[in-house]
Parts: C-alpha cells; structure tokens; sequence
C-alpha cells in the first residue's frame, strides 16, 4: 500500500438542512432522551487518497464517524458520537446523511454544537476532520 493509502483525501462539504414537521425526531418513548425534529447532516464523500489515487466511495469505504462536541477544535483525541455505515443495506447506495435528531440522548437542548465527520476506508485508513457545522436543537 503507498503512503498516500493511509489517509483518505479531503473529506467533505458538510450542510445542515432543517426540515420542519412533528415527529419522527429519533427519541424514544422509554426516556431515551427529548423527541426533537428532523435536523439533516448532509455530505459529499471523498473520492482520492492524499497521493491522488482514485477512490471508489461505493467500494472502498467503510463507514463515517460523526463526532460532536460544545467548542474548541476536533483533535485526536475526540471519539465519534456516531458511526454510520457508508453503504445502505437496503438499497446498496451510498449513505451521505445523517438526522442529527438521533442523537437526542446524548445532547442538551438550547446547546450549540459543531459536528463535522471523518471517512473510514475498508483499509482503516481514515481522512481528516472534515470543516465543522454548527447545530442546536
């Protein structure tokens, strides 16, 4: 594997996209934590490793790792929040959304957060963080 293998390239425009409406929030009924309404995470897959090798996004990546947090900037040391698998088993399309709604028991309401996400190949290579979004329910 070349150098540039190890790390997947530029990762990915993020967007946030609010969708009004009641339900369908992603809290439960059995206090896992506030229902909220649909608040869409939305990004372009990588499609190159750091050397310029091609990447194939429906053949090459694993998943996505979306990580949370209230300030200061995403390190080494932060884990994911999420994981979220790069190919839908139902449909066999490649996965480029996320309602951040589900992670209703894990965040406060009135908060402000940055989320941004990192692309895991098959290989575990990864790419860095990608630019953060802000969100807050």
């Amino acid at each position: 594997m070349s150098p540039g293998k190890n790390t997947i390239a530029g990762l990915v425009i993020l967007s946030l996209v609010v969708l009004s409406g009641c339900g369908g929030g992603g809290g439960s009924e059995s206090g896992g934590g506030p229902s909220l309404p649909p608040k869409t995470l939305s990004w372009v897959p990588p499609n190159a490793y750091t050397d310029g090798t091609p990447l194939n996004p429906l053949s090459e990546l694993d998943s996505f790792e979306i990580y949370v947090k209230e300030s200061g900037p995403f390190t080494g040391s932060d884990s994911p929040m999420a994981l979220v698998g790069a190919i839908n088993p139902s449909t066999g399309q490649l996965v480029t959304t996320f309602n951040l709604a589900n992670l209703a028991p894990y965040i406060n309401l009135g908060v402000q957060y940055q989320v941004c996400l990192k692309a895991v190949a098959i290989t575990g290579a990864k790419s860095d963080f990608s630019g953060a979004a802000t969100f807050s329910f």
